[in-house]
């Protein structure tokens, strides 16, 4: 693998930079794997670089359907943090920020990463309860959440001039989460290829995975393709809000439920706003990129999708509610939009989990699960290489549906 450097860079120059390699090989697909991990996003990706370099599994396929960090890797807010409520999630979280943080380093891939803070606006009583039980068990775990004043808020924020003390919701408190960041989605994708290529991975794009395939004594047998049938002992489904989809070709339900979620982004502007500004009570969240460009998330869809685009409800709504606390905004221009789907699970908590089918797997339920991708590829790979839970996950298995041992994180998502 090239390591970049400036060395490189500079060198590379001399020909105008047609002489890079390629970032990852380009093989054909062959007929038989160790491993098939369907779904070419951050959650496939690093579960296929995690198994090639803590387990040595490099006889690893990745399917995708599509390009390489085309799909929902490629649909978020690039939001990371892990200001979460319960016992199970906090420590889970705080490792995948914790790798976010050197993944520059390891991967030899500039991610662009850019640790923010996230402030919370808070504007009513239940909510700053609500917040409060988060810090003191966020306080337990290592990952810091503290209390700031409106004052405080505002010095933070200059162009917050909305939610005074005569408004219709005013401003009564707020959170700093200081781990909070933001980086590069499709570099995430590309540096995680990269990597895993390099160890002997191959990433197939293009290669849309019509059926999972079962042997006769039930056991997962490998997949069937557009490039045709294609064998392995495990098979892993990593596809994000389409896990059903794949799961319904061998008869297996999942407690899933899939949400289409929008974002937006405004054209370009002077740089205004360096944290990750989230407003629980009025339903959206926003940050400024590199560019300039304000990134803007609400709250999904109301009925289950699985389509990708923009509802005009939950954008009016959305923007609307952030008029409220960014008046100077309302002459800004929309640059585009777009939605992603979301499969979601009945405590709002993700499932990394063996199935009843031997030798199947699903990593699934993510809500917003980018922030996830280094720590869920870390998990995801140990179960798949040693058939027991990693400690971080062993929470997050398809067992607690049947014994009702949700892990409820209404606290940290807009829907349970």
């Amino acid at each position: 693998m090239q390591k970049y450097s400036l060395f490189s860079l500079i060198r590379n120059s001399f020909t105008r930079h047609r002489n890079w390699p390629r970032a990852w090989k380009s093989v054909d697909l062959k007929q038989s794997y160790d491993v098939i991990i369907i779904g070419a996003g951050g959650h496939g990706l690093a579960t296929a670089y995690y198994l090639a370099k803590n387990y040595g599994i490099t006889n690893t396929a990745v399917l995708e359907r599509g390009w390489l960090g085309g799909g929902n890797v490629a649909r978020n807010t690039v939001t990371i943090r892990s200001n979460y409520l319960r016992p199970e999630s906090i420590p889970f979280f705080v490792k995948s920020v914790e790798m976010y943080e050197g993944l520059s380093q390891e991967l030899n891939f500039n991610l662009m990463h850019s640790r923010r803070s996230m402030i919370d606006v808070i504007h009513t009583y239940p909510k700053l309860r609500e917040i409060t039980r988060k810090m003191y068990n966020m306080d337990i775990f290592g990952a810091t959440y503290k209390p700031i004043s409106v004052a405080e808020i505002r010095r933070r924020i200059p162009t917050l001039t909305g939610g005074g003390a005569n408004s219709r919701l005013p401003i009564i408190a707020g959170m700093v989460h200081p781990e909070a960041a933001v980086n590069r989605h499709d570099a995430v994708a590309w540096g995680y290829a990269r990597a895993a290529s390099a160890l002997g991975v191959e990433v197939h794009q293009h290669t849309k995975v019509n059926r999972l395939l079962k042997n006769p004594d039930g056991t997962i047998k490998g997949v069937s393709t557009t490039k045709g049938d294609v064998s392995a002992g495990k098979v892993a489904v990593a596809v994000s809000g389409h896990t059903t989809q794949v799961t319904d070709t061998v008869d297996l339900n999942l407690p899933l439920r899939s949400f289409n979620l929008s974002a937006f982004v405004s054209e370009p502007v002077k740089p205004m706003i360096d944290v990750i500004v989230n407003c629980a009570d009025l339903g959206f969240y926003l940050s400024q990129t590199a560019k300039g460009e304000l990134v803007i998330g609400g709250v999904p869809d109301p009925g289950q999708s699985f389509r990708r685009g923009s509802n005009q409800l939950i954008f009016e709504r959305t923007v609307g509610a952030m008029l409220e606390l960014f008046p100077s905004f309302k002459k800004l221009k929309l640059l585009r939009q777009w939605g992603g789907t979301l499969d979601t699970a009945p405590d709002s908590s993700p499932i990394i989990s063996e199935t009843e089918i031997p030798g199947l797997f699903i990593t699934a339920g993510w809500w917003g699960g980018y922030k996830a991708i280094p720590a869920g590829g870390l998990t995801f790979a140990n179960l798949i290489a040693t058939n027991t839970p990693h400690h971080l996950a062993k929470s997050f298995t398809l067992d607690r549906f049947k014994t009702l041992d949700y892990i409820l994180e209404s606290g940290t998502t807009a829907r349970v």
